[in-house]
């Protein structure tokens, strides 16, 4: 090439870092989407190959999604077998939800301190969903289960502290499998709206101590129901 002379690069090799990772994006939504719907369990293996050929891709966007997700602590590479969904390791689930409770503990106290309390904001959209009349509750197992996700979210997005809601995020996810197989047993529902409603009048009456001591005996009644899981109850689930 001549001093001086510009490289030409074609429009389709232009496009190719951002179509792969594209795909790559839509890779890891989708397996991390198979993992909290228990289509994919803990402990199963797989490999690049294998996923490529069942997502009608190639193997990079497989590789970049998977190494996404393993930074995540969702899969774990796989000695001579590719990958491996993270097996349920039960300390580690008990940590995270140690983590929740400072956190949730924290953003009621910030909460109930302020001054002024946007009701017609997070707390409102909050209040439309949980303080219902029985008849309106929503009974699908699932959608409260990410209702309940949204509850505890926006209560810590309300503190108005971004990076404790980011943290905050992060452990969510990390526990998700959790709570949607905790939802999978009816009577979890109502117990989490009388519970969730509960919390959500103490909050709004700025009642701090009476806020978080209900939030901590929620969270820690969720906790508790990861030691009874078991094998049996996520295959039950992916049927």
């Amino acid at each position: 090439m001549m001093a001086g002379e510009s490289v030409r690069i074609s429009p389709a090799l232009r496009q190719a870092p951002a179509l792969a990772g594209s795909l790559a994006d839509q890779v890891y939504q989708r397996l991390k989407d198979e993992l909290f719907d228990f289509r994919l369990l803990p402990g199963d293996r797989f490999t690049e190959a294998e996923l490529a050929l069942r997502l009608g891709v190639s193997r990079t966007p497989v590789r970049l999604g998977l190494a996404r997700l393993e930074r995540e602590g969702f899969v774990v590479p796989s000695p001579r077998s590719g990958w491996q969904v993270r097996p349920f390791d039960f300390e580690r689930f008990e940590a995270l939800y140690d983590v929740r409770v400072v956190l949730e503990l924290a953003a009621v106290e910030r909460l109930c301190a302020r001054e002024h309390m946007d009701e017609s904001g997070m707390l409102g959209a909050l209040t439309d969903v949980w303080l219902v009349p029985p008849a309106q509750r929503i009974l699908d197992g699932r959608l409260v289960a990410e209702l309940d996700e949204a509850f505890h979210c926006s209560l810590v997005a309300a503190a108005g502290n971004p990076e404790m809601a980011l943290i905050h995020r992060e452990v969510t996810e990390k526990i998700r499998i959790v709570r949607r197989l905790d939802f999978t047993k009816e009577f979890r529902v109502d117990a989490t709206y009388e519970e969730h409603g509960a919390i959500l009048r103490a909050v709004l009456a700025r009642r701090a101590e009476a806020a978080g001591r209900m939030l901590r005996g929620h969270i820690e009644m969720s906790k508790a129901e990861v030691r009874k899981i078991t094998l049996h109850m996520l295959y039950e689930a992916r049927g």
